[in-house]
């Protein structure tokens, strides 16, 4: 048993070596006739020679602005998962930033802040605690129109931190005269921009020398606004019923206290979850408003709640999207 056992193995391992000795030779063979074999091809996206963004034309010729932008352009077009997520929560949420952004007298393109800085995550939270889709520190938001406490953390209010964004970004946009200098400083703040500049000497936000989250704020949003306006031209294919649909909702005014918000919610047909999703600016169980503040309070109405085959979504941007 023993013997053959070996004689097994050894005419295993001849065979073996056969094989690979006929392989190796047909592999040098073919060398010289054929291409290098490639498993997959990822292409490097082009870097355009100028845009505008927010009414300011920006040329990428100089080479560190071309490998900057290149770098972003690249990054969100690969970055599959998270770019195709941004679409999806965007049918959502820029019908409701855009026409703030207009009333307040403000650029549409500016809308792409809020994209980097949340990822249009609603209840977004960063590790240096700013919150919410524009990403307000609890110490400024007060600056800027917005209630942070306990119970009521407004930074977590689509309409209002929008609001808030408008005065911040139209305050440093009179201090500083351009839309690049006025995004860098809402990264990284405005005293940081102001020193830099005066101490580097630069008459241009873009030619400072900033910490690297700053210094690829302002391109990373141009990628943003470019793979937005041209979905298809940067390999994302989205068919309307893949988008996020729009929720209606019921807009009741509270000038009184909430005792216990999972009984408000179920005098109103939604659950305290559905309650707490459409208002992420209530941050406990109780509104006790002693103030007598009046708050908005979103209800989602039953039949906007649910995906329905066939239903047909409404599209914020058709150029997002190619046919179902």
């Amino acid at each position: 048993m023993k013997k053959y056992i070996l004689f097994s193995w050894l005419v295993f391992i001849a065979t073996t070596a056969a094989i690979v000795f006929l392989s190796s030779n047909k592999i040098e063979e073919e060398k010289a006739d054929s291409p290098p074999l490639v498993m997959a091809m990822t292409a490097s996206v082009d870097t355009p020679d100028e845009m505008v963004f927010a009414g300011e034309k920006i040329t990428f010729d100089r080479y560190d602005l071309h490998e900057r932008m290149d770098r972003e352009l690249n990054s969100f077009t690969y970055f599959h998962s998270t770019t195709l997520l941004l679409f999806k929560r965007a049918n959502r949420i820029f019908p409701i930033i855009e026409p703030i952004l207009k009333k307040q007298g403000l650029p549409d393109d500016l809308k792409y802040l809020a994209v980097i800085e949340s990822n249009l995550d609603l209840r977004a939270l960063s590790p240096a605690r700013a919150a919410g889709l524009w990403q307000f520190m609890a110490g400024s938001a007060p600056q800027y129109g917005l209630e942070v406490g306990a119970e009521v953390d407004e930074r977590y209010n689509v309409e209002k931190s929008t609001a808030a964004a408008c005065r911040y970004l139209r305050e440093s946009h009179q201090k500083y005269g351009s839309w690049c200098a006025t995004a860098l400083s809402y990264n990284g703040g405005q005293g940081r921009i102001s020193s830099e500049l005066k101490k580097q000497g630069a008459n241009a936000a873009l030619d400072l020398w900033l910490v690297e989250e700053t210094s690829r704020y302002y391109f990373r949003m141009l990628a943003a606004k470019l793979i937005f306006e041209n979905p298809q031209r940067y390999g994302f294919i989205i068919r309307p019923s893949q988008l996020y649909k729009p929720l209606e909702c019921k807009r009741i005014e509270i000038s009184e206290a909430i005792p216990d918000l999972a009984s408000f919610a179920q005098q109103h047909g939604v659950t305290f979850a559905q309650l707490k999703d459409f208002n992420s600016w209530l941050r406990d169980s109780k509104l006790t408003n002693k103030t007598g503040k009046t708050y908005t309070i979103l209800i989602p109405k039953k039949e906007s709640l649910y995906y329905r085959k066939g239903e047909k979504i409404k599209v914020h941007d058709e150029r997002w999207v190619v046919s179902d």
